[in-house]
C-alpha cells in the first residue's frame, strides 16, 4: 500500500457503529445510568471516561452495581487514594469470586471444549456447579485452607475451570501453567509459591501429535516439596503409569467420595483477598510473581466484558490462549456477564488454520479474541473466513499479545468481516485487564486502539515526565485503580513491587510500553519501552519496523534489535533486522532493497536497518510475543537468564556468531 492510499485510508475510519447498534449496547446502558446517579450531563465517551477518572469511587460503585455483584459492598470506597502503591479499594466489602462466576445454575451451557480435532465436550451451568462443588469438597478434604495455594499444570480444560473455581470459593490461591512448559519453567513459577496441591494431565494433543508428560510429572514432584496431593486428568487416557507418581490420585478418584455434594459453598471474603498468583514472561530472570485480589479482578473484567466488548447474557466467548497466559484468566471470567465459554486448546493452525473458523462458525461465536500473531499468520496463509464460513453470528473480534498492525486491521475487514467491532488492545499480566482496548460506541481507525478503558487515568509523557500528544512516550496511569497487584509473592515492604512499576516516576504507573494518543483519542503502541531503538539518540519503537517488512508477502516473520556499536568500543547503536522468509527464499540484494524500501517510504531514514539478516526461525514467548531482549542478549555474548520462558528456546541458536554482525 502506498502512502498516499494510506493517508487517504487513515482519513475515514474502517468501521463505524450504527447509531441503533450504539444505542443498543451495554455501554450507552451504563451512560444513561451514570448520568442519572452523577447528575452530570455526559454526552459521549470522553465525558463518561472523565467523570470515570475525576469521581473513581462513584464510577467503580456504579460497575459494582450495574454488575451485579453479589457481595457487601461496604461503607468506604477508597483508602489512601493519593498513594501509589498504597492506595486500597472498598476496604470493608465482602465476596466470593467463584460465587460470582456460578451465579446461573441453569441448564444453559457454561461451556465448550474442543481438542484440536480429537475431542469436543460441553457443560451445562448446573453441570458446573456441582463439579465445582465436589472439587472443593475434594481440596477441602485434602487439608486445604483460605490462602492455600492450588497449582493448575494443565491444558485449557474443563477441569482448569473446575479447579480455579473450587479453589477461589474456599479462599485459596489459585495459580496455573501450560503442559508445554518444562519442568525447570514450572518449578521457577510454582516453586516460589509453594502449592499444597498440583492438579496436572497425562498429556495433551499438539499438531495431532501426543505429547505425553508423565514422565516429566515424575521429575517435577521431588523439585515441588510443598505440593501433598498431586491430582492427574486424563486427557488422553494414558492412564498407566500414574499410580506409580508419588503423591498421585486421579482426578475421579480424587472428587468420587463427594458425588453427593451438589452446591458450592462461598466463603466471603475481603475485596482483596488473593485471587490468583501470575507471573511475569521471566525472559530477563526468574519470573515475578504478582498476586491480584478477587475484588479487583472481578470489577475490572466485569466492566470490560459488558461495557468495552459489549458481552450479554448468552453470548458465545472464545478467546486463543493457554493456561500460562492472561488472557485465560480474562476469559474465564465472562461467566459473570453470563457469557458461554468457549475453550480450545492445541494448535490454532490446524488445517490450514481453518480448525478455528469451523469452531466459530459451528458454535455461532459471538466474540472471538486471539493474538496478532495469529491474524498476520493467517493473512500470510490466504485464508478468506468470511468467504467460506457463516461468520453471521460474530460482532467482535479481540487481538492483543503485541501491536496489531494495520495491514491486519485491513485483512480482518477484507477477509474475515466489514461489520465487526475489531478491538485491538492492551494491558497485560501486571494488571489482569487493560488499559487500552475497544469501545462499541466509537469508531475503529486503521491501526489504533480505540480507547483508554474506564476509570483508568492513561497518559503518554516524555522522558521528562510531561503529557505530550502526538508523539510517542511512556504509557503511564496517573491515578490508582482496584485490579493494581496486591503485590509480588515474597515481597516484603513492597520494593520489588515499587521497583517494577513507580521507579521511573513516583507515585505514577509506569508500564513499559512505549505509544502514543492519536488525533482520534485512540492509541498506538510502538513497542515495549525497553526494545526501543535509539541509533544516534533517537527512539524507535519496534512495532515500526515490523508493520513496514512484515507486509512484504515474503517475509513471514521478523525481530530487531538495536546493536552495539562498532562491537569492540562502542558509542553507539545501529538496528540490525532478522528476518524468517517463506519456504525455499533466500536474502538476496533485491529483497534487502525491496525491506528496505518499504521502511523508507513509511517511516524515517533512522529506521532503515544498518544489516540484515536471515534466520531459520523467530524466537517467541509461549504466548507468541518476540523476545528482543533475549535476541540482543545472545548478539551480545550476554547470558538469557530463564530461556524456560520461550516457545522455542533452541531458535536463539541462529543469532549467536554471526558474522554479518562484525562488518
Amino acid at each position: 500500500m502506498t502512502r498516499m492510499v494510506a493517508d487517504a485510508l487513515q482519513n475515514r475510519p474502517l468501521w463505524v457503529p450504527s447509531p441503533s447498534r450504539a444505542g443498543a449496547s451495554a455501554m450507552a446502558a451504563f451512560m444513561a445510568c451514570a448520568r442519572q446517579s452523577s447528575g452530570l450531563a455526559l454526552a459521549d465517551y470522553g465525558a463518561l471516561h472523565d467523570w470515570s477518572i475525576n469521581d473513581p469511587v462513584a464510577f467503580w460503585r456504579e460497575i459494582w452495581h450495574q454488575g451485579g455483584v453479589i457481595g457487601e459492598i461496604g461503607a468506604r470506597g477508597l483508602v489512601d487514594g493519593e498513594r501509589m502503591p498504597g492506595a486500597r479499594w472498598f476496604p470493608d466489602a465482602r465476596l466470593n469470586f467463584a460465587e460470582n462466576l456460578l451465579r446461573d445454575s441453569s441448564n444453559a451451557e457454561a461451556l465448550v471444549f474442543r481438542g484440536e480435532d480429537k475431542v469436543v465436550r460441553r457443560m451445562s451451568r448446573r453441570e458446573l456447579r456441582t463439579e465445582v462443588a465436589r472439587f472443593a469438597a475434594a481440596l477441602e478434604e485434602a487439608g486445604v485452607v483460605a490462602g492455600d495455594r492450588i497449582a493448575a499444570y494443565l491444558p485449557n480444560l474443563p477441569e482448569t475451570l473446575v479447579a480455579m473455581l473450587a479453589a477461589a470459593s474456599m479462599g485459596a490461591v489459585f495459580t496455573s501453567a501450560s503442559p508445554d512448559f518444562g519442568v525447570q519453567g514450572v518449578v521457577d513459577r510454582f516453586g516460589q509459591v509453594g502449592p499444597k496441591v498440583l492438579i496436572a494431565c497425562d498429556g495433551y494433543w499438539y499438531n495431532g501429535k501426543v505429547i505425553d508428560i508423565r514422565a516429566r510429572l515424575a521429575d517435577l514432584l521431588p523439585r515441588l516439596p510443598s505440593v501433598q496431593r498431586l491430582v492427574v486428568v486424563s486427557y488422553l487416557a494414558l492412564n498407566e503409569g500414574v499410580g506409580d507418581l508419588p503423591k498421585a490420585v486421579s482426578y475421579g478418584d480424587f472428587i468420587a467420595p463427594h458425588g453427593d455434594r451438589s452446591e458450592p459453598v462461598f466463603t466471603p471474603l475481603p475485596f482483596d483477598h488473593p485471587l490468583y498468583v501470575m507471573y511475569s514472561s521471566g525472559t530477563t530472570g526468574v519470573p515475578k510473581c504478582i498476586v491480584h485480589g478477587a475484588g479487583g479482578t472481578l470489577l475490572q473484567h466485569l466492566k470490560e466484558h459488558r461495557l468495552h466488548c459489549d458481552v450479554r447474557p448468552g453470548d458465545r466467548l472464545f478467546y486463543f490462549t493457554t493456561c500460562g497466559w492472561m488472557m485465560w484468566n480474562w476469559l474465564v471470567s465472562g461467566l459473570a456477564s453470563e457469557a458461554t465459554l468457549m475453550l480450545y486448546d492445541g494448535n490454532p493452525m490446524i488445517d490450514g488454520g481453518r480448525v478455528l473458523w469451523d469452531y466459530a462458525a459451528r458454535e455461532g461465536i459471538t466474540h472471538f479474541g486471539t493474538s496478532a500473531k495469529y491474524l498476520e499468520t493467517l493473512a500470510k496463509s490466504g485464508l478468506c473466513p468470511g468467504q467460506d464460513y457463516d461468520l453471521s453470528a460474530l460482532r467482535v473480534l479481540l487481538s492483543t499479545g503485541s501491536p496489531l498492525a494495520p495491514e491486519s486491521f485491513d485483512f480482518v475487514y477484507r477477509a474475515i468481516k466489514a461489520e465487526l467491532q475489531l478491538s485491538s488492545i492492551s494491558g497485560g499480566t501486571d494488571i489482569i485487564s487493560c488499559f487500552v482496548l475497544g469501545n462499541p460506541m466509537l469508531p475503529v481507525w486503521r491501526g489504533e486502539i480505540q480507547c483508554s478503558g474506564l476509570g483508568m487515568a492513561v497518559d503518554v509523557w516524555d522522558e521528562a515526565g510531561r503529557p505530550i500528544r502526538g508523539e510517542k512516550g511512556e504509557l503511564v496511569c496517573t491515578q490508582p485503580f482496584p485490579s493494581m497487584p496486591i503485590g509480588f509473592w515474597n515481597d516484603p515492604g513492597g520494593g520489588k513491587y515499587a521497583a517494577a512499576y513507580f521507579e521511573r516516576f513516583p507515585g505514577v504507573w509506569c508500564h513499559g510500553d512505549f505509544c502514543e494518543i492519536t488525533a482520534h483519542g485512540g492509541l498506538i503502541i510502538h513497542g515495549r519501552s525497553d526494545a526501543t531503538l535509539n541509533p544516534g539518540g533517537v527512539r524507535i519503537g519496534t512495532a515500526e519496523i515490523y508493520r513496514q517488512v512484515e507486509r512484504l508477502s515474503e517475509v513471514l516473520e521478523s525481530i530487531v534489535i538495536a546493536q552495539e556499536w562498532p562491537p569492540q568500543k562502542p558509542t553507539d547503536v545501529r538496528v540490525v533486522l532478522f528476518v524468517r522468509l517463506r519456504e525455499g527464499l533466500m536474502l538476496d540484494e533485491a529483497l534487502m532493497a525491496r525491506i528496505r524500501q518499504a521502511i523508507l517510504e513509511n517511516t524515517t531514514p533512522r529506521h532503515l536497518p544498518a544489516r540484515i539478516v536471515q534466520v531459520p526461525e523467530i524466537p517467541l514467548t509461549k504466548s507468541g510475543k518476540r523476545v528482543e531482549l533475549a535476541v540482543r542478549n545472545v548478539v551480545h555474548g550476554r547470558p538469557v537468564k530463564n530461556i524456560e520462558a520461550l516457545a522455542n528456546p533452541e531458535a536463539l541458536r541462529h543469532f549467536t556468531a554471526r558474522p554479518e554482525l562484525l562488518v
